[in-house]
């Protein structure tokens, strides 16, 4: 009887967890100008994720400076094209835009950082890009954002 009880309970928990929404999003960044990533996927019952971004390499921000930039697919060239030097660094090469949904802090080698996206500025369904704005990387960095 007590393998019973104990098998339910394990079947009960299992179950909880596996339906528990997975509202958190990982993404790193490296020296080599590469995202880990080429898909972030968050589940359609979520109403915000928590999206984190590490720097793997050791080059420093200035050098070799990752972000994480969320815009709609059709916006993609129109955003990328801002991407401007005198903007600075701190604001990840990119002037306050209406088309960016989401942006994080422009980070260096062994930095991590973290923001909430709001999922009410997107359609589940619709089609997103992410990519780093430090200048030149978004050709290489970037890839799908999907709800």
């Amino acid at each position: 009887m007590f393998y019973k009880n104990a098998l339910i309970g394990f079947l009960i928990t299992f179950g909880l967890s596996c339906q528990a929404k997975d509202c958190e999003l990982a993404i790193s960044g490296s020296d080599m100008m590469q995202f880990d990533k080429t898909v972030l996927e968050v589940g359609s019952d979520c109403s915000a994720v928590k999206l984190i971004v590490k720097h793997s390499g050791s080059l420093a921000k200035n050098m070799m400076g990752h972000n994480v930039v969320i815009v709609a697919s059709d916006k993609f060239d129109s955003v990328i094209a801002t991407i401007n030097m005198e903007a600075g660094l701190e604001n990840g090469y990119l002037a306050e835009n209406a088309d960016v949904l989401a942006k994080t802090a422009m980070i260096g080698g062994g930095e991590t950082t973290e923001t909430t996206l709001d999922l009410g500025k997107f359609s589940k369904g619709g089609d997103y890009t992410f990519f780093c704005s430090f200048p030149g990387h978004y050709a290489i960095m970037k890839g799908k954002f999907v709800i």
